[in-house]
């Protein structure tokens, strides 16, 4: 490989959103007991620039419920902090979490907010998506179904998935009634 050349992919800064809540809790489940399929988050941090798996980064997550729902002060539900948390990377540079399909709200496609911090900096921002054909699958389930059986927006009519989100489309694959979503983010470190 010639000299300066990326040799990862930088994964797409996105916006952050207006439901970010700093200082979230140390967890991987979480759940909270909010209804809806199960999915397994696995979050790889990799440096854009050698490739090398990035241990001991903070990942965060949130997101809605099923019914397009966010939790925190920021979204009129004060006392609350369902469907976020924050993991460590382990030694092979994931973080895993456990939660559910998110729904969806008016405008947006289904999506879940993340922001990586490496040495307490971010070193990343952005947002995961989710292929149609199993999103129109978990839609026709409840309790999704009772807020829409497909979400008013697709990947391709999202202005924010329009500037990148594909980078962030997350790998799904069965396990059991619910799914495991698998993504590799190239960060600068």
């Amino acid at each position: 490989m010639s000299a300066g050349l990326v040799k990862c992919v930088l994964t797409p800064e996105l916006t952050e959103g207006p439901y970010y809540v700093a200082d979230e809790k140390m967890r991987r489940d979480v759940t909270e007991g909010k209804p809806g399929v199960a999915l397994l988050l696995n979050l790889t941090v990799m440096n854009a620039s050698t490739c090398a798996l990035v241990k001991n980064a903070a990942v965060e997550i949130w997101h809605c419920d099923a019914l397009g729902v966010y939790s925190g002060a920021v979204a009129n539900n004060p006392g609350t902090n369902f469907l976020r948390g924050v993991q460590r990377t382990n030694a092979k540079g994931v973080a895993t979490f456990k939660t559910i399909y998110p729904g969806f709200y008016q405008g947006r496609a289904v999506h879940i907010h993340v922001k990586v911090h490496v040495g307490g900096n971010v070193v990343h921002t952005g947002q995961l998506f989710f292929p149609a054909a199993v999103t129109n699958a978990v839609f026709a389930r409840s309790p999704y179904k009772t807020h829409g059986a497909h979400p008013d927006t697709t990947n391709a009519q999202d202005s924010i998935f329009r500037n990148g989100g594909d980078k962030g489309m997350l790998a799904l694959k069965k396990n059991g009634r619910g799914y495991i979503g698998s993504v590799s983010m190239g960060v600068h470190v």
